[in-house]
């Protein structure tokens, strides 16, 4: 966009050089932006704090993209949990399990790179399928000897560049018992998904054998977040508690059974399907549901120029609805019904 320019034209040239030759004609345009706050930043702010925060970001996000663009067409499931679980201890052999039966179904696992959880995470994945998103601390949190140091380690400064790529590239959470940690990265998550600032996804809690830490902290939110109204009952539909790793799994491959993926287009929600539903589902959901979108009805629709223009996934049938972009415990709520049809 030529309105957002540094102001001196001989700069603002440079810079629209700079982009044709670094970009392509499809990205052009976005090049020019970065390129223009890059300068903006350096000729309004003194600090050097600031400008090392934003280059420091911007060299973990390019080096992120670049580890996982090959693998954007394969699932990835994240891993959470405590870094200070004992290796014989039932959250550290659960994950493991679970990390292995995820890579027999043809998913790649993501960890944070450390001891405990991850480090089981990483050991069941095996060696090329799984990622591992270490954070620097000046304390316990080293990579795992399960992590290829190579080709998917990545080392981050920030917990908040960290936290984004768990979420941009994966597309299931399973969350083990942990501390403070492991909570604010569960807890990000399911407000992601609340506020529709991440794609709806599978979140299961882990509940290892012997273990009632969810079930402890399902009742807090149930008779804390939930009785007093500072959640609503439906946001519990986005997590489900998966006592054995077969639960889980079942519970992460039902969610893609049907229901493939979600675009935003022109005010319009467009559910990408794996295949069509039946008109008796079509007709039971539009019955179900007429409370969460704001006119119209759900239909099935082709897919939106923009789709047809981003070549994203063209043949897969679609559904289009006037979503309220507020009830996203009632959208899982629908997904999980067009998944049994």
């Amino acid at each position: 966009m030529r309105d957002y320019e540094v102001g001196d034209r001989a700069i603002d040239d440079l810079i629209g050089q700079l982009a044709e030759k670094s970009g392509s004609p499809e990205t052009e345009h976005l090049l020019r932006q970065i390129l223009t706050t890059s300068v903006k930043l350096g000729k309004e702010s003194c600090d050097r704090g600031d400008l090392k925060l934003v280059n420091n970001t911007l060299k973990e996000l390019r080096y992120s993209f670049k580890i996982f663009s090959p693998y954007r067409q394969t699932k990835k499931v994240i891993i959470f949990g405590s870094a200070r679980s004992k290796n014989n201890s039932a959250e550290y052999m659960m994950a493991e399990a679970l990390s292995r039966k995820l890579t027999q179904k043809g998913y790649m696992i993501v960890t944070g790179g450390g001891p405990g959880v991850m480090e089981a995470g990483n050991k069941g994945a095996g060696r090329g399928k799984e990622f591992a998103l270490n954070i620097r601390l000046p304390f316990e949190q080293k990579p795992n000897p399960y992590v290829d140091e190579k080709e998917k380690l990545i080392n981050f400064k920030y917990f908040f560049t960290r936290k984004l790529i768990f979420v941009k590239e994966t597309d299931a959470t399973a969350i083990f018992p942990g501390g403070f940690g492991t909570l604010d990265e569960g807890f990000e998550m399911i407000t992601l998904v609340q506020t529709g600032k991440s794609r709806p996804r599978p979140i299961v809690l882990m509940e290892p054998k012997g273990s009632s830490y969810w079930r402890t902290w399902m009742n807090f939110v149930a008779g804390q977040l939930v009785k007093k109204r500072y959640i609503k009952k439906e946001d519990l539909n986005l997590i489900q508690i998966a006592k054995t790793v077969e639960a889980a799994v079942k519970y992460i491959e039902d969610f893609y059974r049907v229901y493939h993926s979600i675009r935003y287009v022109s005010g319009v929600a467009v559910l990408r399907l794996k295949r069509p539903v039946s008109e008796k589902t079509l007709k039971f959901i539009n019955k179900e549901f007429k409370d969460i979108i704001t006119g119209g009805e759900i239909k099935v629709c082709p897919p939106t120029a923009k789709e047809i223009q981003e070549n994203e996934f063209i043949d897969l049938p679609r559904l289009g609805m006037n979503f309220n972009l507020r009830d996203y415990g009632r959208l899982y709520e629908m997904i999980r019904m067009i998944n049994r049809d």
